[in-house]
């Protein structure tokens, strides 16, 4: 999704959702989230008040960066996210190790440059959602976070950036496969 610099962030998102099927409010105040995977539900979860505060963030995110919405690039942002520190947001902190540590093991490499990427960046957590945020412009904004361009190139710059990325690693790979396996075993529990 390559956005021009000079879009404001406010129409950026409105293509994003746009593209991604979303509705014109992004479906913030939803109930419910519902996880799709190729077209069909497949899990739902309540849409609570830390998500709620995370998501629009999270959103612009991906306008700022160019990483897709379907799960590689949900993984990708959220090892951006992490790397760029998001743990002022809980919601945001949980899903995107829930993200990263299910992705990770059939797109390691990937990953691994988004984190290098988050690592060189800031990110909007902690900021106001409103106006004035939406009314910036993407080119502005991408260089006030300091978002590099996305290069294959993108690799951990030193021991502290590995020590990082091992830790993130270790903690994505245990939520998220720790999760499934929970889930799995509560299935087969109330089926069997």
């Amino acid at each position: 999704m390559p956005v021009a610099a000079d879009s404001t962030l406010g129409d950026a998102r409105g293509v994003y959702f746009a593209e991604n099927g979303l509705p014109d409010d992004g479906g913030y105040e939803d109930a419910w989230v519902v996880i799709r995977a190729g077209g069909l539900p497949v899990f739902a979860f309540p849409n609570g008040a830390s998500r709620r505060e995370a998501v629009p963030m999270h959103d612009l995110h991906h306008v700022l960066t160019g990483y897709g919405t379907d799960w590689v690039g949900e993984a990708e942002i959220g090892a951006w996210e992490l790397a760029s520190d998001c743990s002022s947001s809980p919601a945001a902190t949980v899903l995107n190790l829930l993200a990263f540590g299910l992705v990770l093991p059939f797109h390691f490499g990937r990953l691994r440059r988004a984190f290098a990427r988050g690592l060189q960046s800031r990110n909007l957590y902690g900021r106001v959602h409103d106006g004035q945020l939406l009314a910036r412009t993407v080119g502005e904004m991408r260089r006030e976070l300091e978002i590099p361009e996305p290069t294959l190139r993108t690799e951990l710059a030193d021991a502290e950036a590995c020590w990082h990325w091992r830790r993130w690693v270790v903690l994505g790979m245990a939520v998220a496969w720790g999760t499934l396996l929970l889930v799995a075993a509560a299935i087969v529990g109330f089926v069997g």
